[in-house]
């Protein structure tokens, strides 16, 4: 068995995605969360000075969809085949397009302005990625975003979903049945609810 270290933040983040597949991978690995000083003398070794980074036995791999595929590649939640494969890169590349959006948001340091965009957001890119998303799991029919098992797609959707409804706009989430149920579904799986009760509480 391969030696496992992820580095990132003492936050969820792109993080998370990543343990949510170590956990229900029930892969063991190292959980390297840096700050400071730790993280100014890490970066110069990380090949794009960002975080996270995964170590396989010493050799070093960024960005964290690449992380999160080769993961999900060795614990058998990449799909049954290449068209899931397929579809699980699509709706990470959605959830991507979404994120791009929310830098403005992130990086805004007044108040009222965070909140106007908040509200821009809101209205042009979080409902309609919530109206899609709620399609896509209604029209598989299993539970699941892919097939009818849980993949790599389903724990990324699961952090950031679940960021959106109990983070930055709870009211507008409360309307998708299908979403709901969705969280609460991946939220109850066993290895998931034990790594979310052990998971150490951060702001983020």
């Amino acid at each position: 068995m391969p030696q496992y270290k992820l580095t990132y933040f003492n936050i969820m983040g792109r993080g998370e995605p990543i343990r949510l597949i170590f956990a229900q991978g029930g892969i063991d690995y190292e959980d390297n969360r840096v700050t400071g000083d730790a993280w100014t003398a890490f970066k110069p070794s990380t090949p794009f000075g960002q975080l996270p980074v995964l170590e396989v036995d010493g050799k070093m791999l960024a960005q964290s969809g690449a992380i999160c595929t080769y993961l999900a590649k060795q614990s058998g939640l990449n799909g049954k085949d290449d068209w899931e494969a397929a579809k699980i890169q699509e709706l990470n590349g959605g959830v991507e397009d979404l994120l791009a959006g929310f830098r403005p948001w992130f990086t805004e340091k007044d108040e009222t302005k965070k909140k106007e965009i908040l509200e821009k957001l809101t209205n042009e890119k979080i409902i309609p990625f919530l109206d899609r998303y709620e399609k896509f799991l209604a029209d598989n029919g299993t539970g699941f975003f892919v097939g009818n098992d849980v993949t790599q797609a389903d724990l990324n959707l699961f952090h950031w979903l679940g960021f959106l409804a109990h983070g930055i706009c709870p009211e507008p989430f409360k309307k998708y049945a299908e979403l709901n149920k969705f969280l609460a579904k991946i939220g109850g799986l066993p290895k998931i609810a034990a790594w979310l009760e052990k998971r150490p509480k951060t702001d983020m």
